[in-house]
């Protein structure tokens, strides 16, 4: 017999709700229903603000795990379902994590990915539009692999010329990489520019391979693609020189 289908969230729907500041989530994994949040304070980190510490840095500089993105989204957003030891319960429902699924195949929901070899040991995902990046989950199986993904995600978002990094809510794992928080409104009006400015462009600016590019519209994929080029044979000490000199 086969499993119930379950009903998803039309990827337009959501990416409606994203523009306009709030979010789904779900009391439960087997709960069927969504509720939106706007939170009355928000969490963002300011690409120019990540706070990449010497540990991060050296395990950027070494390349020891291999970053990718859009390579295995079911399993991201399957890990960071899972429970947790302080989280027993999650807010990521089987209908949520199909509705974003949906997204991802409609290109609105990205995926970065920390490997060991062939094992996947972290990562997170989010919904991407115009020059913003709205992060939902992110887990960890070693140490500091989330933080890697994290680090990634930036520079690419920088090498795509993206603006607004949404956390959601903040957390003192969060705040330690530089997140700030603000109030809606505050958010509301930086989503509203960084929707007015369109998509990114390609920075030029100690990009490498991207020069050429500069004014080029382009996606999170797109600027993750620039920033494994840019990096060559070592995009991680490409991205620990980009963060500790400007964070």
């Amino acid at each position: 017999m086969h499993a119930p289908t379950v009903p998803t969230i039309p990827p337009e729907m959501l990416l409606l709700a994203y523009r306009s500041g709030i979010f789904p989530m779900a009391d439960g994994r087997e709960d069927p229903e969504i509720f939106y949040v706007e939170p009355r304070r928000r969490a963002i980190i300011p690409l120019a603000g990540f706070r990449c510490s010497r540990s991060l840095a050296k395990l950027l500089r070494h390349d020891r795990y291999r970053v990718s993105c859009n390579e295995d989204f079911a399993g991201v957003i399957a890990a960071c379902a899972q429970p947790r030891p302080d989280h027993p319960e999650t807010w990521i429902s089987r209908r949520i994590e199909a509705s974003y699924r949906a997204m991802h195949a409609a290109g609105y929901a990205h995926s970065i990915e920390v490997w060991d070899g062939e094992t996947l040991i972290g990562g997170l995902y989010g919904v991407a539009f115009d020059r913003v990046f709205c992060g939902e989950s992110m887990f960890s199986r070693a140490d500091n692999a989330s933080k890697l993904a994290l680090a990634w995600l930036v520079a690419a978002m920088r090498f795509a010329g993206m603006e607004l990094l949404d956390c959601q809510f903040m957390t003192e794992h969060l705040a330690s990489l530089g997140a700030v928080e603000i109030s809606q409104d505050d958010y509301c009006e930086r989503l509203a520019r960084a929707q007015a400015a369109g998509p990114g462009a390609a920075l030029s600016a100690g990009a490498g391979a991207a020069r050429g590019r500069a004014g080029a519209a382009v996606g999170l994929p797109e600027g993750f693609a620039l920033l494994v080029a840019a990096g060559a044979s070592s995009p991680g000490k490409l991205i620990a020189q980009l963060l500790t000199h400007t964070s």
